[in-house]
């Protein structure tokens, strides 16, 4: 959906993240007593179906929840009404054991949750924590835009594609065609249904595909803060021509160093979602294929960047897409030199999801192929794709073939074998931050009483964060098990059922120390050698 209307919800997150600045966000107002009322009671909804875990926080617990967040919402507060949706949405799909539930999705959305809920109530609440009801498109005048790459979207509960694009100086847009779907195993043949549907923006004929090697000229452009490009009846939009990857104004986004462009995609992850801009979570990286690797994450594509050894993920996770297959025909290729679109994958390691591909830059002494097929270079083997693939594979929409390797590329790997890879061998001297982690993790599941029995255990943790300096995590971890016996009682000696403030704000600071510990675990690990 094209139009000048709402975020898709769970559809918007391809439309997220641009190397573009956004509007500055009005001062900050305190809370009206209706509105702190209502955050108040949203937080304590919220603190109560914690502690249940997964199996306690039946239907009462989420009608609960929701009552508070439509009541925010009637008042304005559209973005902690949302993060609780987001928590009920998670809680539901956890109780129903549905397939694409995450255990990690739930715990950061409980995390959202309170932290925005306790930072409203202080003082001088951020402006952009209200949230706004629906995303607003601002004048952007003409615009001269080039297509990237397109990637299929996905959820539980959407399916469409979404195409990026970059403007003359830079910035990132997205124009994207997504819709509801009610089967999720149906969800892949939607999205590659959407990618092939006329692009809804102005006159322009042509499909979001054949948008990511094309361009556009667009007067009279609207745009959101988060960078997608509206389609109202003032758009004026029609087909130019593309660029390539390695011209301008494209070039310009694999300039930016790497360590500049996860510092860029780690500070976005810390602002509102509604007004994060567009692009700020991908990464554009020059890399060498080294192999397939098989660690205890699964089997992915080992690959070298700079000297600094990354692991190539899929770019989702779905199996009827087309991006395992693509990137087990990459793996059978060692030494191809690849120019790749990807998206951050906050870890201990460096783990981009691979988006698209194409031949590197060539370097000095390279030389372009022949019969309109784009050679590689000859210091590296590269990508063979026809002049009309414009050097560039959307790889969860296009497949590879087989004629798109070069010439006389390496024999794949026997099953079983894995290749050695310094990103994961440094995994066992990573500090044992799992020992928090996985705590936070299970009052999720577990509730209150799952940090209750074992005491002993809880001492000899605490001491191995300490022993490797992490001092202020074994503080964490030893509160948030004190706050889970520490519980009050009435006059007759009963616990009370409904004091868990408390224990919330406890488990609220050890799950947001273990987020920047992740962020700062994921900016070194991506620093380059020397």
């Amino acid at each position: 959906m094209t139009g000048d209307g709402p975020s898709d919800g769970p559809t918007a997150q391809p439309a997220t993240g641009t190397t573009g600045g956004v509007d500055a966000a009005p001062g900050p107002e305190p809370l009206t007593p209706a509105e702190t009322a209502a955050v108040a009671r949203l937080r304590q909804r919220a603190a109560q179906a914690l502690p249940a875990g997964v199996s306690g926080a039946g239907a009462v617990p989420q009608a609960e929840l929701l009552r508070s967040a439509h009541q925010a919402r009637l008042l304005g507060l559209h973005r902690p009404a949302a993060l609780a949706a987001t928590v009920v949405t998670g809680l539901r799909a956890a109780r129903a054991a549905e397939p694409d539930h995450r255990l990690a999705d739930l715990v950061a959305a409980y995390r959202e949750l309170l932290e925005t809920c306790t930072a409203l109530l202080g003082p001088l609440p951020a402006a952009d924590l209200r949230g706004t009801a629906r995303q607003s498109y601002r004048e952007a005048g003409g615009l001269r835009l080039y297509g990237l790459c397109a990637e299929p979207v996905v959820t539980a509960t959407h399916a469409g594609a979404a195409v990026w694009l970059v403007d003359g100086e830079g910035r990132l847009a997205t124009v994207a065609d997504v819709l509801p779907h009610g089967d999720h195993a149906e969800a892949a043949e939607l999205a590659q249904a959407a990618s092939v549907r006329p692009v809804r923006l102005g006159d322009a004929s042509l499909s979001h595909r054949e948008l990511t090697r094309a361009g556009l000229v667009v007067q009279g452009a609207t745009r959101t803060a988060t960078g997608r490009l509206g389609a109202g009846a003032g758009v004026r939009a029609v087909r130019a021509a593309g660029a390539g990857w390695q011209q301008s104004p494209a070039a310009g986004l694999w300039a930016e160093p790497v360590a500049a462009q996860v510092e860029r995609a780690l500070r976005a992850e810390r602002v509102p979602f509604e007004v994060r801009p567009a692009g700020s979570d991908l990464l554009f990286l020059d890399v060498t294929v080294r192999g397939p690797v098989v660690a205890a994450g699964g089997a992915h594509l080992l690959a070298d960047c700079a000297g600094l050894p990354v692991a190539l993920l899929p770019g989702h996770e779905h199996p009827s897409l087309a991006y395992r297959a693509n990137l087990a025909l990459l793996a059978a290729a060692p030494s191809l030199r690849l120019r790749v679109i990807g998206r951050l994958e906050r870890a201990a390691t460096a783990r981009p999801r691979l988006l698209a591909a194409g031949p590197a830059p060539q370097q000095a002494g390279g030389a372009d192929g022949v019969d309109g097929v784009a050679d590689g270079t000859r210091d590296g083997a590269a990508l063979r794709l026809t002049a009309e693939r414009l050097g560039r594979v959307s790889l969860g929409l296009e497949r590879l073939q087989h004629a798109d390797l070069p010439a006389g590329d390496a024999a794949p790997l026997a099953p079983g074998v894995a290749v050695e890879a310094a990103a994961g061998s440094e995994a066992g001297a990573l500090p044992p931050v799992h020992l928090l982690s996985r705590r936070v993790a299970q009052v999720v599941t577990g509730g209150r009483r799952a940090l209750t029995p074992s005491g002993a255990q809880g001492g000899d943790e605490a001491r191995a964060l300490r022993e490797t300096g992490l001092g202020t995590a074994a503080q964490l971890l030893t509160a948030l098990r004190a706050a889970a016996v520490d519980q009050d009682r009435d006059v007759f000696g009963r616990l009370r059922t409904d004091d868990h403030l408390g224990f919330a704000l406890a488990w609220l600071a050890a799950a947001c120390y273990q987020e920047e510990l992740a962020n700062a675990l994921c900016a070194a690990a991506w620093q380059q050698p020397g």
